[in-house]
């Protein structure tokens, strides 16, 4: 007999409400697509209940395998310093395999995609359309390496370009990237942001789009991502046969 270890959602947190409220209904959405799975949440900083309280109260419970799934888009410092030492501090008597994080992922491209075209594109448009790819932005070099090759991905699906740009720490800036578009001759420059949830970045990101013709919503409790999180949770697990007598 095999046990299904409990899905942790570990998010970064924020001192903004909207972070937390689309945490949850990301992890409302990943439920409804796997009833019968435990998903738990837990935040690094800012909101409640901690990560570590999260452990704490599942070791309690009797609970021994936990996938732990950082809520992130690409492997930077949370995922690569700060969730393994949290991890590491959890009760000795969890056994927690730690998952990757969410990108990149076609599934992502998808939800990018949705979001456009929730914002007023169409398919249609996507030849005469320049996409700026906004991410968060990190000084890990991995992770500006990934957005860049994620927006050369992205680009050949069809758009008139894709460029990737950073609201913080890495260049160039969104309003940088919607000029180059402009000049590139796009006739249409939208920007697209490639975060999970709002927030102190993400609004940066928004007001950096001023110029931009469209402006897509942050990819949010999307079914796409709901999906992915659902990926890295399975390809995270290892089932653990049921002690003798259990």
């Amino acid at each position: 007999m095999c046990r299904e270890p409990v899905l942790l959602v570990i998010a970064h947190g924020s001192r903004d409400p909207r972070h937390a409220a689309t945490v949850h209904a990301l992890v409302r959405r990943v439920r409804s697509l796997r009833p019968g799975l435990r998903v738990e949440t837990g935040f690094l900083d800012f909101n409640v209940p901690s990560v570590q309280g999260v452990l704490e109260s599942l070791a309690a419970e009797g609970v021994r395998d936990v996938v732990a799934l950082p809520l992130l888009l690409t492997r930077a410092f949370h995922a690569k310093a700060d969730i393994p030492a949290v991890l590491r501090d959890a009760p000795r008597r969890l056994r927690i395999h730690q998952a990757e994080v969410l990108g990149p992922s076609p599934l992502l491209l998808s939800a990018l995609e949705r979001r456009l075209y929730e914002a007023g594109l169409t398919p249609a448009d996507k030849s005469s359309t320049g996409v700026v790819l906004a991410s968060a932005g990190s000084t890990d070099p991995e992770a500006i390496a990934v957005i860049a090759d994620i927006a050369r991905e992205w680009w050949h699906t069809g758009w008139c370009a894709v460029r990737p740009a950073f609201a913080s720490a890495s260049l160039p800036r969104t309003e940088d990237a919607v000029r180059e578009l402009r000049e590139l001759g796009c006739s249409t420059v939208a920007v697209a942001p490639y975060v999970l949830a709002p927030g102190f970045l993400p609004d940066r990101i928004a007001r950096g789009a001023a110029r931009a013709d469209v402006l897509a919503e942050v990819l949010g409790p999307s079914p796409e991502v709901a999906r992915v999180l659902l990926e890295r949770y399975d390809a995270a697990r290892v089932p653990m046969p049921a002690a003798v007598g259990a």
